[in-house]
């Protein structure tokens, strides 16, 4: 994946995050990009502080054996990638994380998932927090367990958002995910849902007057029209290469889930609906509810002018 110059890796140092770090360290490898390692902790006790440093310590010791150990996992030479890792500490982790992106200017968000107790999908509550307020992209990795020439990698649209910023926000997904799949599979996989709930009405009610003909026309102006604007998304979008377009009727917080587990897609990319230009930290409730059904890796984008609630001092 290009266009990424600055990415910041979030660690917490308790535990082995190859899997993590193999996608980030990848990506600042194909980026010809240096890679932060910021291991955020609690803060420590107070009543201990002699023990403060050795904690502090095994943490980014701990940071540093799966650095290593990554490194010969992905045949990463030696000074390859400028790796760089730092410690901060604070009692609302999400909210330093992001005020560390904004004060050294990352472009891009990469941390592990954290781990659902007896759930493969879903994201607990730091990384929904990340979702909402965090005004780059984030990549939230899930271990992939073959190489990256087999990786599967989709994009989510829709071309009849209402929201100002939706046409830009759509080309930036399509584009990033155009360079993220040629580092992959090569191929793209583009879904779009698109739907007209009132078939069902139409084709029951008594009072309704309509031969069968009238209400498959109904049906097949949305679905032609949406077609016709997501055909104009893609081309305005400027991508080439392979992509197969995936337009599925129904609800996206419903189809999208299940096309991901379908195809076994590793990766999706997807935006998410926010207010643009005042505050906010408004995930949209389509985008939530399909973030909450994914079992696969995450890269979720902010429309352009989004502004976070979170200020960098």
């Amino acid at each position: 994946m290009r266009h990424c110059h600055s990415p910041l890796y979030v660690s917490h140092g308790i535990s082995d995050e190859t899997e993590g770090l193999k996608q980030a360290l990848s990506l600042a490898r194909n980026n010809h990009a240096p890679l932060k390692v910021l291991v955020v902790c609690p803060e420590f006790p107070k009543e201990f502080p002699d023990y403060r440093r050795k904690y502090e310590e095994s943490l980014i010791a701990q940071v540093e054996a799966s650095v290593n150990a990554t490194k010969q996992a992905i045949k990463l030479g030696e000074g390859t990638v400028d790796i760089s890792i730092e410690l901060v500490s604070d009692k609302t982790p999400a909210t330093r994380i992001i005020q560390y992106l904004l004060q050294h200017g990352h472009d891009l968000l990469i941390k592990e998932a954290e781990p659902r107790d007896g759930a493969g999908s879903g994201f607990r509550a730091i990384d929904m927090e990340l979702l909402r307020q965090c005004p780059s992209p984030i990549w939230l990795c899930r271990p992939i367990l073959y190489s990256r020439h087999h990786i599967r990698v989709a994009v989510a649209v829709d071309p009849e958002s209402s929201e100002p910023a939706a046409d830009a926000l759509s080309k930036r997904l399509l584009e990033l995910s155009r360079s993220l799949a040629d580092s992959c599979s090569g191929e793209l996989h583009i879904i779009s849902c698109w739907d007209y709930p009132f078939e069902s009405f139409l084709r029951g009610s008594p009072w309704v007057k309509m031969s069968e003909a009238q209400i498959t026309e109904a049906v097949l102006n949305p679905q032609e029209e949406h077609r016709f604007l997501l055909d104009g998304l893609i081309k305005g979008s400027g991508i080439s290469g392979d992509y197969r377009v995936h337009h599925v009727r129904g609800k996206a917080e419903d189809r999208i889930p299940e096309f991901v587990a379908d195809q076994k897609v590793d990766i999706l990319v997807m935006g998410t609906v926010a207010r643009t230009g005042i505050p906010g930290f408004i995930i949209g409730n389509t985008a939530e509810n399909i973030v909450q059904k994914l079992s696969c890796s995450l890269m979720a984008l902010k429309p352009p002018g989004f502004v976070s609630p979170v200020k960098a001092y």
